[in-house]
């Protein structure tokens, strides 16, 4: 991957596994996501967790991060993001620190062994901007088009609320401001307005499978 472009990321678990099932594990991996971006957090994840403001005022000062996140999306089986590559292998060594911390909380909590993802995560290069705004949408319509809630922005933990100003400033992760011109309201209809044709493609996607 090249440092300084923009790349689809997606993770899957083995054999279609749930792997989130609730609120602290969705949230767990949104924490995960956001610790991690940093190539060496000046913090423990534990007081990243406790939000220290005062440690983490300090740490932010001399921070490299190894990818800029420009949208995400856990769903019950996998993770997308849009992830722009920082510095050289910044994004495999964040994907391997997210996934390997994941699957260490997971494992103990459920008393399970073994790895939880399906081999390596897969990765697709995003060449132009127009690509970026289709993959955002992409992205932030999966839960709707699972049908796990019927607007994305009922999905709390995608970025999607995040590109409608809906979300406190301090507890923004993602960084698009300099790839992407976004107006929420336009871009709201911009997701909007794909809802059932994302549905539909998802249904001729399984006939074609099978």
């Amino acid at each position: 991957m090249v440092t300084g472009h923009i790349y689809h990321v997606c993770s899957r678990s083995i054999a279609g596994y749930r792997i989130f099932n609730n609120d602290s594990e969705y949230l767990r991996m949104r924490e995960l996501i956001e610790y991690y971006q940093i190539e060496n957090p000046a913090v423990s994840f534990s007081r990243f967790k406790e939000r220290d403001m005062q440690h983490l005022e300090r740490s932010d000062r001399d921070a490299r991060k190894l990818v800029q996140i420009i949208s995400y999306s856990p769903m019950p089986t996998h993770i997308h993001l849009a992830l722009k590559q920082l510095i050289d292998n910044g994004i495999s060594i964040f994907m391997r620190k997210i996934l390997d911390s994941y699957s260490r909380y997971f494992n103990l909590k459920h008393r399970r062994k073994g790895p939880l993802w399906e081999g390596r995560f897969k990765r697709v290069h995003v060449g132009t901007d127009e690509q970026l705004l289709h993959l955002t949408r992409y992205i932030h319509l999966n839960a709707v088009t699972d049908r796990l809630v019927d607007r994305p922005e009922d999905w709390k933990w995608s970025s999607y609320n995040e590109y409608l100003c809906n979300v406190d400033p301090e507890d923004r992760i993602c960084e698009y401001d300099d790839v992407l011109d976004i107006n929420p309201a336009s871009y709201k209809q911009f997701v909007e307005d794909r809802i059932s044709y994302q549905r539909e493609l998802k249904k001729i996607k399984g006939l074609l499978l099978d």
